[in-house]
């Protein structure tokens, strides 16, 4: 059975920045590292200022995370930061970025290596997913697996003025990670449902499972709910979540909860084996 938030033990990872609407702490991407530990990437937002860091951090029992880098939007040419996704490659690791290009609706996507977590701060950055003139790219979720990678892409049509704000999910495939082949969608918007303004991936289980944000009008924009594929109805009111499957059994939850004042905070749960 999938897990799902309000079914497990919840704890805040990181604070809503400041009170109000536009002050976020969320889009969360977390992987295990060799000792158990939990490495996560997010990212913060200001009302004041968009997207303006992705904070790296590592946490023994999952929850009590330090910092152990601060990527600033200005060291990569971004308007904003977006969601990141956080892999384990070989014997580092990678972290893609999603950065918004300054005076559009266009995004793109980069790639860093580096030998540990924190030497993600200094890493040089790749441009994989470019993106185009009528497509956006951004909130990439990412997984390395036997035969290959795979990434499921959040793709914002640009092609009318005022309506970026539309998502759907391509998936591509890769045997680097890095030099990507578009396969085709993988998941769109349902007409007069609750997803039927856009449809954003966040997480895919081992098994298939694949959570996803929806959201229904254009006035629903930063408020997605999480849904899964094949049920009819959001089983959350969160968005952006990720699942880590933990070695002794059960799940570790991460994802971003809107506040009553507006704001977001970045919240875990942990979900026991049944």
């Amino acid at each position: 059975m999938a897990p799902l938030p309000g079914t497990g033990q919840i704890a805040v990872v990181a604070p809503a920045p400041a009170a109000g609407p536009g002050n976020w702490a969320g889009a969360p991407s977390a992987a295990l590292d060799e000792d158990g530990s939990v490495v996560l990437a997010y990212r913060l937002r200001g009302a004041e200022r968009r997207g303006s860091e992705v904070v790296v951090a590592r946490a023994a029992d999952g929850e009590r995370f330090e910092p152990l880098a601060r990527l600033a939007k200005d060291r990569f040419g971004a308007e904003s930061l977006e969601r990141p996704a956080l892999v384990r490659a070989g014997g580092g690791w990678r972290l893609y970025l999603s950065c918004a290009t300054p005076g559009s609706k266009h995004w793109r996507i980069d790639a860093l290596d580096a030998p540990d977590p924190a030497a993600l701060a200094g890493a040089e950055a790749r441009t994989v997913f470019p993106g185009d003139e009528r497509t956006g790219v951004k909130d990439p979720v990412v997984r390395r697996e036997a035969d290959g990678w795979r990434a499921w892409i959040c793709c914002h049509p640009l092609d009318v003025p005022g309506e970026e704000d539309r998502m759907t999910t391509a998936l591509a495939t890769s045997d680097d990670g890095l030099d990507w082949r578009w396969q085709g969608p993988a998941l769109g918007p349902r007409p007069g449902r609750w997803d039927a303004r856009g449809a954003r991936i966040t997480a895919v289980l081992p098994d298939g499972t694949t959570y996803y944000d929806g959201r229904a009008t254009k006035e629903e924009n930063f408020r997605e709910r999480t849904g899964v594929v094949g049920r009819d109805a959001p089983v959350a009111d969160v968005r952006y979540l990720d699942a880590l499957a933990l070695p002794g059994g059960g799940w570790r939850l991460f994802y971003e909860a809107p506040l009553p004042d507006g704001s977001h905070e970045l919240r875990t749960e942990l979900i026991s084996a049944a």
